[in-house]
């Protein structure tokens, strides 16, 4: 015990100790204590696993494959717009228009009532439903109006929120983006560890960065099977029809129905007004980048990577169809989406490549080499 507290009046030093291997000496030095790191923040980019990225690269089909990634269209943003003049004028000769109708149905009522009293009862009834179904679908296109600027209002401040160290604008920011994503079930799971983590996450970058990854990853990977789904049934219709009027209005129907879709996957909902709006937005958008263009270099790019090779004129104008399809697609979840792509990686066309060109592996030879008779 007297040991024990001699001992005690000079005690050893904490250090630390390399483990060295048996075939060395057993001598060692005692290492340096290792200096404390000074607290930091932490970068505002964050990379997703693999496994949790719904877009993650894949491994590479063929040789020059990067390439193809070349012919994803840029971000989508939307077109500003001025002062509608052509709106103005719209509206005014709209006005003009609904008097001399006006005008007309009073006339009408007029002589129905001299014709016979209930035939003028039964106009007054006509009209005045008429009406109440105008009143109400205008108040529905306004909110579906209302709803999409909502959206691009929301990205905007998350934008401006990402460059705020305070959490204040951020935590409204998430709020925000709950509420537009409760209806979806996909984003249940995240809506509770959003939930769980409240106040817990002081960084305004990763807040909306966990937030993006929580709620908004579970929906782009189902705008991806949209988008392929919308790809490959273009690429088997365009491949099998026997006109190219039939190609041309199928790829029509079905981008105006990819891109309802995808604004109604991220809580937009759109009416007919704002559908056509955002049809035009993603047009305008492909049609500035160049990426609607579908000609010899595309085809090119494409044969040169050995996936139309193998394929028929038929089947490779196909894929052709189907990789427009799904550029329009990528357009449209750019601006569908309520954040811009920071903490998941954005999809491009090398993502859904190699699904279009599975399609003419599967076909039979026999289809490959039938020719296509158009006129």
């Amino acid at each position: 015990m007297n040991d024990r507290r001699h001992n005690g009046d000079n005690p050893r030093r904490p250090a630390v100790f390399h483990m060295e291997d048996d075939r060395q000496s057993s001598q060692s030095e005692p290492a340096q204590p290792a200096t404390a790191r000074r607290p930091a923040a932490l970068p505002a980019e964050t990379i997703t696993l693999d496994e949790t990225d719904p877009f993650a690269p894949p491994p590479p089909a063929h040789e020059g494959d990067g390439d193809i990634d070349a012919l994803t269209p840029p971000p989508a943003v939307p077109r500003p717009r001025g002062f509608p003049f052509a709106k103005l004028a719209l509206g005014a000769f709209s006005v003009l228009l609904s008097l001399a109708i006006g005008l007309w149905t009073d006339q009408l009522i007029r002589d129905l009532f001299a014709r016979n009293d209930w035939l003028g009862y039964l106009a007054i009834g006509t009209v005045t439903i008429f009406l109440l179904s105008l009143l109400v679908a205008v108040l529905r296109e306004v909110i579906a109006l209302m709803r999409l600027s909502a959206v691009q209002k929301l990205k905007d401040e998350a934008e401006t929120a990402r460059m705020d160290r305070r959490p204040a604008r951020a935590r409204r920011v998430v709020k925000q983006l709950v509420t537009l994503t409760r209806d979806a079930p996909e984003t249940a799971r995240g809506r509770a560890a959003i939930a769980d983590m409240d106040e817990e996450i002081v960084d305004a970058p990763h807040l909306i960065s966990f937030a993006e990854r929580e709620l908004l990853a579970p929906l782009d990977q189902r705008a991806r099977r949209l988008i392929l789904n919308a790809s490959k049934r273009v690429s088997i219709v365009t491949a099998v029809s026997p006109r190219a009027v039939v190609d041309l209005a199928y790829v029509l129907y079905e981008s105006v129905r990819l891109v309802r879709a995808m604004a109604t996957l991220y809580g937009g909902r759109p009416g007919a007004v704002g559908l056509i709006r955002l049809f035009r937005d993603v047009i305008a958008h492909l049609a500035v980048t160049s990426s609607i263009a579908v000609g010899d270099s595309l085809i090119q790019q494409v044969v040169g990577h050995g996936v139309a090779s193998r394929l028929s004129s038929r089947l490779g104008e196909g894929v052709i169809n189907g990789l427009m399809t799904a550029r329009i697609g990528i357009a449209a979840m750019d601006l569908c989406r309520p954040l811009a792509f920071h903490a998941v990686r954005r999809p491009g066309i090398g993502d859904f490549l190699g699904e279009l060109s599975r399609i003419g592996d599967n076909t039979p030879n026999e289809e490959k080499n039938s020719g296509r008779n158009r006129r």
